[in-house]
């Protein structure tokens, strides 16, 4: 029997496109055991402020050192004051419902939790299943990096077929996953809405935004 799994590290409220990965496989797996990359995704994305420019909205995170997993972030001492003042910026988010509000002003223990709740959140909200698993409950040794850990995740959970993001295509090869017995595939470059999902499920009709990752797929 097939089984299509993606590993990606966790997003904080990403684009549409990054769902596709929840949609077009049977589980996706928090790739949570690496480093933080500071100047990526995980802890920040981009909405639009009140004259419609885009804006950065980061959580507060406890400063730590450049080798912190991700599952091992923290947040700051003065999060939740922080956090209401940065999204008191951004109007989708002003106007948005009681119930999604008290979402995303609520804070959980750490930011791992937080960001998977709002990953959780989005597929409930348009309709795609939910099934995951984090690569740090898998206690893979730190010196198997890079190609090497995705196919070690791959494996544990007897993947026929990995699905990534088309801007994967230059880490990934894919002679070494065919010896492993797995398929490796990429999607389509994305033509859609790339605003963060937090603004667009507030702003939009979940099913049309569930149609526009589908034709992108």
């Amino acid at each position: 029997m097939k089984k299509k799994i993606a590993i990606m590290q966790p997003y904080f409220a990403p684009y549409a496109g990054y769902f596709r990965l929840f949609s077009q496989t049977d589980l996706f797996v928090i790739y949570d055991c690496v480093q933080f990359p500071r100047r990526g995704w995980v802890h920040r994305n981009k909405l639009p402020d009140a004259s419609g420019e885009s804006q950065w909205l980061t959580m507060p995170i406890k400063k730590c050192s450049q080798s912190t997993k991700i599952y091992d972030l923290e947040f700051s001492d003065s999060a939740n004051q922080l956090w209401m003042e940065q999204c008191k910026q951004f109007p989708s988010i002003i106007k948005a419902n009681h119930e999604i509000k008290d979402l995303i002003y609520r804070l959980d223990k750490n930011p791992l939790d937080y960001i998977v709740k709002l990953l959780k959140f989005v597929c409930e909200g348009v309709g795609i299943n939910f099934n995951v698993e984090h690569s740090s409950s898998l206690n893979i040794p730190d010196e198997i990096k890079g190609q090497d850990r995705i196919i070690e995740i791959a494996k544990y959970f007897q993947a026929t077929d990995y699905v990534n993001s088309p801007g994967g295509k230059d880490l990934y090869n894919e002679s070494a996953f065919k010896k492993e017995g797995i398929n490796l595939h990429f999607l389509p470059e994305y033509k859609g809405n790339n605003w963060s999902m937090l603004h667009r499920l507030i702003t939009e009709d979940p099913k049309k935004i569930l149609e526009e990752i589908n034709a992108n797929s």
